[in-house]
């Protein structure tokens, strides 16, 4: 009796059209890159248009984030198991009709909830160019890929604060800031037709469940621990505010006791429980929080008062805040490199220099004797500080996953993007808070009042970064 082996199974061929697909997915993409920070420029024209109040400016922010940050864990489970391509051209048309619902918006509420309607969509969206990236691309190609996702990622973030200022100066068609919105339309209409037409389908055979129920009391809870933050100061901080916030933590810590006592079964954990039982990555996750407070706090409150007090149009906010893309953009080529020899003294050193660049703003701001500060003493801080985010933020994932099993490494990823978008959120809730809360003795007292705690809040950063594993993860596969 003879035995004939079958010869093994050949890999499947690579799709055709795949770098036409991730072109297209990567021109979506870019519409929630640039909204993360096109609005910020454009926020007190807003105010002074729909006669917003300090809450609704902060909502403007916080509303998107939050949209992003509830929806995006369970919107890649959902991509996983039904398949991509349905829910990248469901998210990018929804993006679409709510630009379009902000960009005619007429009052505060209708803004507000069309920039959360905004976010959702955006959560809907992203993951799936992620997962379609990681299905359609192998060996060194798939690292081109996401290489270019990095390069648009850093594109966006840095241009973003100047086009929304570009777009609300030009005011086209006498649109004015509505133009921030309304841009996103044309793009989603082409990007859709696109991907109907290049897109493929994927969508993993293993995946599980999605765990509904867990995803509807996150999103609850986010929303409760930010809304009294926002509203509290402009009521008098009333009980019912503290209850609120007091649920939302507890829900939230709940709902990681459950997700930790889950048997394996045919749900998705939502919540990575047993990556959370490692300090490094519970660290990680507080320095990406903390680092995204920061960020936007500072952004929301440091525009406000480039306009309100200053005297600076939208386009030349925009592009004094150039000088913080610069040098992130200086640092991000040589950070990761740098992670792998000196692992997480390199984030020490960005979470330092951030800082340090934001304590020079500060104490520029207050030390000047001028009516106005002017933009030449700000300019040294706003570089410091950018060259700190690119040695922060570039290496964080990649050193704080290399104490996270690989098996849970793509849902311990979910957890930092959603604490990003988190933080964001809080940012905007705690510092615009602060900021507002003396503004009535004037917005340069305001924002020097701010200040210490977005400096501080990055040295907090630096102290967390240095119990972060020593090595980065290339570190161990060299």
């Amino acid at each position: 009796m003879s035995t004939t082996l079958a010869p093994p199974a050949a890999a499947a061929p690579p799709h055709p059209r795949r770098w036409a697909a991730a072109v297209v997915m990567m021109i979506a993409a870019l519409m929630d890159l640039l909204d993360v920070t096109i609005v910020n420029v454009a926020i007190p024209s807003i105010g002074r248009d729909l006669h917003a109040s300090e809450g609704a400016l902060q909502w403007l922010v916080s509303a998107y984030l939050l949209g992003f940050g509830a929806t995006l864990i369970i919107s890649g489970h959902l991509g996983d198991r039904y398949g991509r391509k349905v829910l990248f051209l469901a998210g990018t048309a929804g993006f679409g009709l709510a630009s379009l619902a902000c960009g005619i918006a007429q009052s505060p509420g209708q803004l507000v909830t069309a920039r959360a309607v905004q976010g959702v969509m955006a959560a809907l969206l992203m993951p799936q160019v992620i997962g379609s990236f990681r299905t359609l691309f192998q060996g060194k190609e798939r690292g081109a890929a996401f290489g270019m996702y990095g390069a648009v990622a850093g594109f966006a973030s840095a241009v973003g604060l100047l086009l929304g200022g570009v777009l609300t100066d030009a005011d086209l068609f006498g649109w004015g800031w509505r133009s921030v919105f309304l841009v996103n339309v044309p793009v989603a209409i082409a990007t859709f037709i696109a991907g109907l037409i290049l897109v493929p389908s994927t969508k993993e055979r293993s995946a599980g469940r999605p765990d509904v129920l867990g995803s509807l009391v996150l999103a609850g809870s986010l929303v409760a621990i930010v809304l009294p933050l926002v509203q509290g100061q402009s009521n008098g901080w009333p009980l019912w505010g503290w209850v609120c916030l007091a649920a939302g933590v507890l829900a939230l810590v709940g709902l990681g006791v459950v997700e930790g006592r889950k048997r394996s079964g045919a749900t998705v954990p939502l919540l990575p429980a047993r990556a959370f039982k490692l300090p490094a990555f519970s660290l990680g996750v507080l320095v990406q929080l903390l680092f995204s407070v920061g960020m936007q706090g500072f952004f929301l409150v440091f525009t406000i008062w480039l306009q309100g007090s200053e005297g600076y149009t939208p386009m030349q906010a925009g592009v004094l805040t150039v000088a913080f893309s610069v040098g992130g953009f200086l640092t991000a080529p040589v950070a990761d490199p740098l992670a792998v020899k000196f692992g997480r003294l390199v984030l020490v050193a960005g979470s330092l220099l951030m800082a340090g660049g934001f304590a020079w703003v500060w104490q520029a701001v207050a030390a000047s004797t001028e009516a106005h500060t002017g933009a030449w003493p700000l300019v040294p801080g706003l570089l410091v500080a950018g060259a700190g985010l690119g040695f922060l933020v570039v290496p964080l994932v990649n050193v704080v996953l290399s104490a996270v099993p690989g098996d849970i490494a793509g849902g311990a990823s979910g957890i930092f993007s959603t604490a990003q978008q988190f933080g964001g959120a809080l940012g905007a809730a705690i510092i615009g808070t602060i900021f507002f809360g003396h503004a009535s003795d004037g917005l340069t007292h305001a924002l020097t009042t701010a200040m210490p705690w977005v400096a501080a809040g990055f040295g907090l950063c630096a102290v967390l970064c240095l119990a972060l594993p020593k090595k980065a993860i290339a570190a161990y596969e060299e």
